[in-house]
């Protein structure tokens, strides 16, 4: 079976979707009509743009996404999936690939993501680390022995796990996870804490949001990030979609929950190769490539 997967913030690069759009009509037309739901240019900052301006989680999360979805309709009827999962903001892309989700709904409720994260990241100044090489239950114990909001917020892959907290918190769990052993932990250049408590005021608004939005009966099933597991109950997918914001992203389990569902490869369609490099370290001999439009 095939697993196509859709990455999340970070994997943004300047340049990106100009190939899709000048190339394909199908990729203007969306570019174009992004345009119009965003009301500003982000065709602008994401071909001729500058690195600061990506960074931007306004203009990261919905640029992503659209990299990703917009390929996706390129490849047209090579684009077959059986099974779906997104890293984080690549669910978003994700459901829009299965067909939960149209394009401009997914795109306004990302745009909405994106300024909610932002919102509730400036009432609580807060940040990211990431940790390698100490196992998920040494990271997890650490995590809840520290009085201030420190979580496990992205299982990636065995060995490397991303906790998100406070500024205090995260400083306090660097120098404990150190002691134990971490080869590295180091803070994340990220605006907050994201898949932490401390994302909860968005995690409200956003659910509003979702749950005024339409989510049909998608195609194939997909993973999704607060529990690994297979969905393709609208409801239940919109549930987990608004726990998401404030759970960890459970990659390393999404990856192994596709395999024994009977993935047999894994195809990344979006920016950059993030996704490829995490799943070959969960299991290196399944077959990983990039979608090329």
């Amino acid at each position: 079976m095939k697993a196509y997967v859709f990455p999340g913030q970070g994997a943004q690069f300047v340049g990106m979707g100009r190939d899709l759009y000048e190339k394909s009509a199908v990729a203007t037309d969306m570019f174009e009509l992004a345009n119009e739901i965003l009301e500003f240019s982000i065709t602008n900052l994401m071909f001729s743009g500058t690195e600061e301006d990506l960074k931007q989680t306004k203009v990261t999360q919905p640029a992503i996404f659209l990299h990703s979805t917009i390929l996706a309709a390129v490849l047209g009827d090579a684009f077959k999936p059986e099974m779906v999962a997104g890293h984080s903001l690549g669910e978003f892309s994700a459901l829009v690939a299965n067909r939960t989700l149209l394009f401009e709904d997914g795109l306004r409720l990302v745009a909405k993501r994106a300024l909610a994260m932002q919102k509730a990241c400036e009432l609580a100044p807060s940040t990211m680390a990431a940790i390698l090489g100490l196992d998920d239950k040494t990271v997890e114990d650490v995590c809840a022995e520290i009085p201030e909001v420190v979580v496990p917020a992205n299982y990636n892959s065995p060995g490397q796990i991303v906790i998100s907290g406070s500024n205090e918190g995260i400083d306090k769990a660097i120098e404990l996870l150190k002691a134990k052993g971490a080869k590295r932990a180091l803070k994340l250049a990220v605006s907050g804490a994201f898949h932490s408590p401390l994302m909860e005021p968005a995690r409200m608004e956003l659910e509003e949001a979702i749950n005024s939005t339409v989510f049909n009966k998608p195609i194939c099933p997909v993973y999704q990030n607060v529990n690994a597991s297979p969905c393709s109950d609208p409801d239940t997918i919109k549930d987990n979609l608004v726990r998401q914001l404030t759970s960890p992203v459970k990659w390393t389990q999404t990856v192994l929950n596709m395999i024994a569902g009977g993935a047999t490869s894994f195809t990344e369609v979006g920016p950059g190769n993030v996704l490829q490099g995490l799943i070959k370290k969960v299991n290196k001999d399944i077959h990983t490539e990039s979608a090329i439009g």
